[in-house]
């Protein structure tokens, strides 16, 4: 059995839907200037930035990400190009979407989405991110970080874990996201990359579980 056909414990997963909910923000929907589609593995990004679009929270979509290790095999062309292909097939017209096809890294998705924005003139004052239902807290702490003056909201796809799970079809890897994003929103905040989120006890035991439990694919070297 490979690793990414880990057998997941329902103790396992117990944990980790912990750690997936303390990722998401919670954030209400309602209208923004822009929106940034973070880019990733999850096409789903580019699916519900498409229907917010279409029900009128924002009138310019930025798509951002090149390729990463996970992305480079499903997105050959980049992440960017890929979800703006997708939202167009989706309905969103092409004067709609900016293109950010460099960003490497979360930090470089928004530095470079803002500079993107600046430069097809427009000045936000509310943005609202959409990214993996599972990246919403990282994202909204590095923006805050590297952009403080607008105001930030967070969407992502309403699944509930479990569906999330199906719908990725990968248990491990994204056992091993979760874990590793929580990772992140620890220790950037004192490499300078992120602001400071409170982590509950029951959400750092979840993690520290999943980590002795071999769940270390996505974590940060030391």
């Amino acid at each position: 059995m490979s690793d990414n056909q880990q057998t997941i414990t329902e103790d396992q997963r117990h944990r980790a839907a912990r750690i997936w909910d303390y990722h998401q923000m919670h954030h209400q929907p309602r209208p923004a200037d822009v929106a940034i589609g973070l880019g990733s593995h999850d096409l789903g990004v580019a699916t519900h930035s498409a229907e917010m679009y279409r029900a009128g929270l924002f009138p310019t979509l930025v798509f951002t990400g090149g390729n990463s290790p996970t992305t480079v095999g499903v997105f050959p062309r980049g992440e960017a190009v890929h979800f703006r292909e997708h939202a167009l097939g989706l309905g969103v017209p092409a004067e709609a979407i900016l293109l950010e096809p460099h960003a490497g890294n979360t930090g470089q998705n928004i530095t470079l989405s803002r500079e993107v924005i600046a430069a097809a003139g427009l000045t936000p004052a509310t943005v609202m991110l959409v990214c993996k239902p599972y990246m919403e807290r990282r994202s909204y702490a590095t923006a805050r970080k590297l952009w403080p003056e607008v105001e930030l909201l967070c969407a992502s796809e309403p699944l509930e874990f479990d569906d999330y799970l199906k719908s990725i079809g990968d248990e491990k890897l994204v056992l091993d996201m979760l874990v590793g994003d929580l990772q992140r929103i620890i220790e950037y905040p004192k490499l300078g990359f992120a602001i400071e989120q409170d982590v509950p006890v029951d959400v750092r035991d979840a993690y520290e579980s999943l980590v002795e439990a071999g769940f270390t694919s996505r974590l940060i070297a030391p």
